[in-house]
């Protein structure tokens, strides 16, 4: 673990042959730098990890951005924010000498945040994996995404994020020229098992494919 580079993180590096990408993993509510390695290292064994902790705290808890109320964002807190979260990830790269595309995995506020992170710096990542992801923002000057994968994994039941915010963030994508996959859980908002096998289909298939990866 360090603090280097603005971000409380860890750093895995790759092993064997798994050096062609980085996941950039991205918490949710109430996580930390070691919630989604695990998840990070089912995904893509042998890649290598960055994984930050979120610097703002919500009663103690740590997330990536403020929020006024539940489903509603501090959107001028969330593009600081997501700045940050871009100078990171080019320093990181430089730091510990990382030169393949990297990927963002990230769950519940993690993946709002990834998402915001393509909107406002469309190279920053290559793709992303992005569980329970809601709006975050409509962009006044939308991005060319042309090239970047995005998988969204969203759950029918979810209480938290409705079908209409993926319907909505999937236009979004899809406008800037991303392209965007879709995986639904039939569960709530917590990850299952099943979401974990589809991304990692998913990611094996892009890394197989003369895709933004």
């Amino acid at each position: 673990m360090s603090a280097r580079l603005g971000f409380v993180h860890r750093f895995i590096p790759s092993s064997g042959d798994s050096a062609s990408h980085v996941l950039l993993v991205l918490h949710g509510t109430g996580g930390d730098e070691q919630d989604l390695i695990p998840i990070g290292q089912e995904l893509s064994p042998g890649a290598a990890i960055l994984s930050p902790r979120g610097k703002v705290l919500e009663r103690g808890m740590p997330r990536f951005f403020r929020r006024l109320a539940e489903g509603v964002f501090d959107v001028d807190d969330l593009k600081f924010r997501a700045h940050e979260l871009a100078q990171f990830t080019q320093e990181a790269k430089a730091e510990y000498g990382l030169e393949g595309p990297v990927v963002a995995v990230g769950y519940s506020n993690g993946a709002n945040i990834a998402a915001s992170l393509m909107l406002l710096h469309p190279h920053a990542i290559a793709g992303a994996v992005l569980f329970r992801a809601m709006v975050p923002f409509v962009p006044d000057n939308p991005p060319d995404l042309t090239g970047t994968a995005v998988l969204l994994a969203a759950a029918r039941r979810d209480q938290i994020v409705p079908a209409s915010q993926t319907a909505k963030l999937s236009q979004i994508l899809e406008d800037t020229g991303a392209s965007v996959s879709h995986y639904w859980h039939q569960g709530g908002h917590e990850l299952g098992q099943d979401d974990i096998e589809a991304a990692r289909q998913w990611l094996a298939e892009q890394i197989g494919t003369a895709s933004a990866l």
